[in-house]
Parts: C-alpha cells; structure tokens; sequence
C-alpha cells in the first residue's frame, strides 16, 4: 500500500472514530450525566474521567508502538472506539457511568499516539501539513458528531445517539483490517525485559527534551479551556434558553471552523515556522474563551465558538508537528504520547477545575480565571523558546 493510500484510509478511520466518540461526548454526555441527577461538580468528573485513562497511558502506549508497531496499538484503539457506546442506554447508575467513561478512554488513549506517530513517519518533509489534514479528519468527527448526537436526543431520546455511535464504530472497525503498516523486525522474538528497557530508554530521552515538554504544556493549556468548554458550555447555552440541538451546533460550528483550518495552518508552520503560531493561537483560544459567558444570543455564541475553533487549529496543528520535529525519530511514538499525556491532563483538568469554578461562582468568573491561564502559558511558551 503506497504512503498516500495508507494516509488516506488512516484519515477515514479516524474521521469514524472520533464521530463516534464524540456523539457520546458531545454535548449528550453532560445533558445525559444531568439526567440522571448529577451536580456540576459530578458532572466535571464525569465529563474528565476519560481523558484520565490517556493521562496514564497515551506515553506508554506511543512508547510501545515504537517497538510492536503502529498497527497493533491502533487495532487495540479502534476496537476501544466501537464497543462502549453500546452500553450507555443501560446506565442509570453515576458510579457505573463513570467507571465506563474511563474505559471508553482507552480508545484515544491507545490510537492517538500511534496514530499521530505514523502520519509523522510517513511525510518527514511535510510533517505540518499532513498532521494538519489528519487532525481536521479527526477534528470532523467532532465537527459531525455533536450535531447528530445533539439532534439525536431531541428527536427520539439518549439511546438512539449511544447506539448510532456504536455503529459508527463498528464502521471504523471493519474498514481497519484493510489497514497494513509493517512491523519492527524481531518483535515476536522480544522478551519483558527488553521491552521494559525500551521504553523506559523511550521514557528517559522525551523526558529530557525541554522544547517536547514545553509545547506540550502549552498545548495542555488550551485543552484546559477545551474540557471546560465541553463539559460546562451545554449546561450554559441551555440555561440561556437555547436547546440542546443548538448546543450541539455550537461545537459543530467550533469543529467545523478547526476542520478547515487546521490544513491551511499546518501548511503555514511548514513555511513560517511553528512556534509565532503556538502563541498567537493560544492567545486567540483565550480572547474568545473568556467573551462566552457575558453573551446570551445564538448568533454571538456561534462567532465565538468559531473563533475558539480558528486558534484551537492554530495551536494543534503547530505543536504536534514541533513535537515531531523535536523528537528523535526512534522516540517518535513516545513523544507524541507524551504530548498527549500533558495534553490529557489539561483536558481532564479542564472540566473538574471549571466544575469546581462555577460551584462558587458564576461563569464569568470561572471562565476569566481560565482563560487567564492560557495567557500565562503562552507567555511561558513564548520567553522559553527564546531562550531555547
């Protein structure tokens, strides 16, 4: 299989994928959690608990596709995708919603890394563009997946969202066996020890790197304002009065504006260079975070939404190829798990934090305090790489 079909079918999987997901997440998982009695508080935790399962494990899972192979984490994490949404119609219990949002993480938790760390390997000269073209693949999903779950719980109640994301899964799985990525050679043949020390060898050269840590902070930052955004921005828009149809618009106006442009920045980090882009996004992701809360009308939510979505792409499609660029290239599993490592911990931080935030206080506040978090961060950003 040539390098651009491979790519190809790895967009559309992933496009599949994260639809899938992120009819669950996006904004039913929240409406749904309220349902069955959560406070916002609950609600936060509920909403993060999946992006914990990729605080523990995104590193170690790049760090094993570095030695097994991209195909093999992949095949783990599609199989992650497709399966859990089936199970949410049976919940009614908090305890057990919960407990399946940390298994349902596994799947970004393991494909993500190997995943980014393939697209990486196969276009080294373009690496800006093509992580930016598979990123709005994945961002599509996000772009689809909130409009037809949200609509799908107007029309005919949270079950049929669950389960048509399920199939959108299943979708994904039957179109990865068609998938074929080589395998390291002798990979049958390693013992546990020998793995043990790859990785850690993995574990202890991305560590040291200052410039993958850094901009892997960076980018937490802006997850942190992204989990908040989805766990706590539905439970706003229908306190103003809007519903959850138009809730799910908001993320799709915010993912669409992400999907189509996130290949245009990547292409201009190849030309200009990544990091003026990671600091204006972050700049731009923290403006239109912190107007949300003071306006109340669809159309001005909208443009703000869409504004987030614009410097969310500005940062991703920047940092994951700087990220490439920063590590050596037998780590290049482990450094993309690492960034979604500290990436995960902002997302999952995003929600318990905003949770927190507007249990003492009112949006606006709790937004402000946010988004102040973001301008510090490029501000880090911004004074380290010169000094770098």
């Amino acid at each position: 299989m040539t390098p651009s079909r491979t790519f190809a079918l790895l967009c559309t999987i992933g496009v599949f994928c994260f639809i899938s997901y992120n009819m669950v997440r996006m904004p039913v998982l929240a409406l749904f959690a309220e349902s069955l009695g959560a406070s916002p508080e609950r609600i936060g935790l509920i909403v993060s608990v999946s992006t914990l399962t990729g605080v523990f494990l995104k590193l170690p899972s790049g760090a094993l596709s570095d030695i097994y192979g991209r195909r093999m984490l992949l095949r783990v994490g599609v199989i992650a995708f497709g399966v859990p949404p089936f199970f949410y119609p049976f919940i009614s219990d908090l305890d057990v919603l919960t407990l399946l949002r940390l298994s349902h993480g596994l799947a970004t938790a393991i494909f993500a890394p190997s995943a980014l760390a393939t697209v990486a390997e196969l276009y080294r000269e373009r690496r800006g563009a093509a992580l930016g073209t598979y990123t709005a693949c994945t961002q599509s999903g996000a772009l689809l997946g909130p409009f037809i779950g949200g609509y799908l719980v107007v029309a005919s109640g949270f079950s049929s969202s669950f389960l048509t994301a399920g199939v959108f899964g299943c979708i994904a799985i039957v179109m990865f066996y068609s998938l074929h990525l080589p395998s390291p050679p002798g990979v049958h043949d390693k013992k546990l020890a020998s793995v043990w020390a790859e990785m850690w060898k993995g574990f202890s050269i991305v560590a040291r790197n200052r410039k993958v840590l850094i901009t892997s902070s960076t980018d937490a930052a802006k997850m942190i304002a992204n989990g908040a955004l989805m766990a706590f921005l539905p439970l706003y828009g229908v306190s103003v009065g809007l519903n959850a149809a138009e809730v799910g618009l908001l993320f799709t106006v915010q993912s669409l504006t992400s999907f189509i442009s996130k290949p245009i920045m990547g292409r201009v980090s190849d030309r200009v260079g990544r990091q003026p882009l990671i600091f204006l996004g972050l700049l731009m992701c923290a403006a239109t975070f912190v107007c949300i809360p003071h306006v109340t009308g669809l159309a001005v939510l909208l443009v703000l939404s869409s504004g987030f979505g614009f410097g969310e792409a500005v940062v991703t499609s920047s940092s994951s190829a700087f990220v490439a660029d920063s590590s050596e290239f037998k780590t290049l599993g482990a450094g993309m798990g690492m960034q979604g490592t500290i990436g995960d911990i902002g997302h999952a931080s995003g929600p318990l934090l905003a949770g927190v935030l507007i249990a003492q206080m009112s949006y606006a506040d709790a937004f402000g305090i946010i988004a102040g978090l973001q301008v510090v961060a490029a501000g880090i950003f911004w004074l380290t790489m010169r000094q770098t």
